[in-house]
């Protein structure tokens, strides 16, 4: 059986709203997807039609060609898909080993986790509530990658860092991606992270996807990005 998740032609939304239309795109194992756009422009709904957080009202999801759309999201944790959300999910009244141990008892897993993370290493019997943003970000990755997943969805795992933090995250999420083979999700709205990190790009408009194909093909598609994410988002990139 194939390594893979599918968008296939999804209208997703909360309630009777619809956020997103006509989402298709599939993800094998080992690739990474970026997806794009403004506030509000429907990506992390496209993340939680995936995990059963948004109500699918047309199309249907798949983790490795097995129709999960009406499977209730705690089943689709346990198969091989785990996300990273906004908010970082982190126990703020626990050290950061307890942090690791509570996502997987597996003494393995935190080894790996710290050889990912260096920086974790350093911090094992600190608070939670005691690291920076980076650093908790840090660990919300680590725990998630703890239950053994084949795909890691990230829900701007940026945001709110400062341009140091937010390399040095980006430098332990390529390095993850790189030794462990995941397949993986990126939700940002930088312009310049998505093209450097991700192999394919999607780029959603007002809950519409304008865009989908690689990133280099997205380089030359200043269109796109001008009219999804605005000039002064591509120019600030640039810059």
């Amino acid at each position: 059986m194939a390594k893979e998740i599918a968008w296939n032609s999804v209208d997703a939304g909360y309630g009777r709203t619809v956020a997103v239309e006509g989402i298709t795109v599939r993800l094998s194992a080992g690739e990474k997807l970026g997806i794009l756009g403004r506030n509000g422009a429907g990506k992390t709904t496209i993340l939680r039609a995936m995990m059963g957080d948004a109500k699918v009202h047309h199309g249907t999801v798949e983790i490795y060609g097995v129709d999960v759309t009406g499977m209730p999201a705690y089943q689709r944790n346990q198969l091989g898909v785990a996300v990273v959300p906004q908010t970082r999910d982190v126990f703020r009244s626990l050290t950061v080993r307890e942090n690791l141990i509570v996502a997987s008892a597996e003494r393995d897993r935190t080894k790996l986790a710290v050889k990912l993370f260096p920086r974790l290493g350093e911090r094992m019997q600190n608070l939670g509530a005691d690291l920076s943003g980076g650093e908790q970000q840090m660990l919300s990755i680590a725990r998630a990658i703890m239950t053994k997943p084949d795909f890691l969805m990230l829900d701007e795992p940026l945001e709110g860092l400062s341009p140091t933090l937010a390399q040095d995250v980006m430098k332990s999420v390529r390095k993850m991606v790189e030794e462990t083979g995941l397949g993986c999700v990126l939700v940002e709205q930088h312009v310049a992270t998505v093209l450097d990190f991700c192999d394919r790009a999607l780029v959603v408009q007002r809950g519409q996807m304008v865009f989908s194909g690689t990133t280099d093909e997205l380089r030359g598609r200043p269109d796109v990005l001008e009219s999804a994410i605005g000039l002064s988002a591509v120019s600030s990139e640039n810059e």
